[in-house]
């Protein structure tokens, strides 16, 4: 009785209230996005830690010119970059859910549309200039073992690569002249000279201590002698893993693509919803 008398004496207000009551955001697509976020949000924070964490046992946090006198590749900045860009995307993606903040959830879903359009760039350049690629691969590994000894970080991540891969150097094990403790040339005393890093070293299955001496003077013989140590470069190994693996890896990165294309489809339909509030009080 109560609301039929509202509705004939004031119409208007009885809209209003209409509208009020309709004009919800969905509280699903809210806190799934939430929870899709929370996860890279700590991951980030995660990350970020472990890469201030690294420099500061390096003591690159007490002296930070120490990372302009390294040649090669940080390994350290690979991590605190991917930290950063998880941490302001699961940020964004939380805050703006929560909040409803239109602003921050563009800004997410622009960032995430914006690097799934850099990742199939890349992918069709890596197919499309495979020469290039793999010139380009195999300049930035010589560098690196340039730098072996600049980085402890660097020299972990060149040994995991070469012992996971059953390889040596990038193209031959006499890479390793590139780098001046392992070089054959020069004058230097190294005991290292003419030889090359343990993690080229075959492994025999009956070794329980690892033998890092055992690249030790290996160059200095001739080539058919190289009985113990890898003589495939990394970059052919890499080239020959691929093709076999070709599935998984196109499995990862539709999975990847997914994740990334269901991140978009949460942001932008949470952003229709607060919209048509917004319009609806209007």
């Amino acid at each position: 009785m109560f609301t039929a008398l509202v509705m004939f004496m004031c119409p208007q207000a009885t809209m209003h209230y209409y509208r009020y009551e309709s004009a919800e955001v969905s509280c699903c697509f809210k806190y799934l996005m939430f929870s899709y976020n929370i996860i890279f949000w700590l991951a980030g924070a995660g990350f970020i830690a472990i890469g201030f964490w690294a420099w500061s046992e390096k003591g690159v946090l007490l002296d930070l010119t120490q990372v302009t006198r390294m040649h090669g590749l940080d390994p350290v900045w690979m991590v605190l970059v991917v930290g950063a860009i998880t941490f302001i995307l699961g940020f964004a993606g939380c805050v703006g859910a929560l909040r409803e903040n239109i602003c921050l959830l563009k800004f997410f879903s622009g960032l995430i549309g914006f690097i799934f359009f850099l990742e199939l760039t890349a992918a069709v350049l890596v197919v499309v200039f495979q020469g290039q690629v793999r010139d380009w691969i195999n300049d930035f590994f010589l560098n690196n073992i340039k730098a072996y000894r600049d980085d402890i970080d660097l020299q972990n991540l060149i040994d995991s690569l070469q012992r996971l891969n059953h390889c040596c150097g990038a193209q031959e094990p006499n890479d390793w002249d590139r780098n001046v403790y392992f070089s054959c040339n020069g004058t230097h005393r190294s005991r290292e000279k003419c030889g090359v890093p343990f993690s080229c070293c075959r492994k025999d299955p009956a070794d329980t201590v690892i033998n890092t001496q055992c690249g030790y003077d290996v160059r200095l013989k001739s080539q058919g002698d190289w009985m113990d140590i890898y003589t495939k470069g990394c970059i052919p190994a890499l080239e020959d893993w691929l093709p076999g693996n070709m599935y998984t890896v196109a499995i990862v990165f539709i999975v990847i693509s997914l994740l990334q294309m269901v991140g978009i489809y949460l942001a932008r339909t949470l952003i229709a919803d607060i919209e048509k509030v917004k319009f609806n009080f209007h």
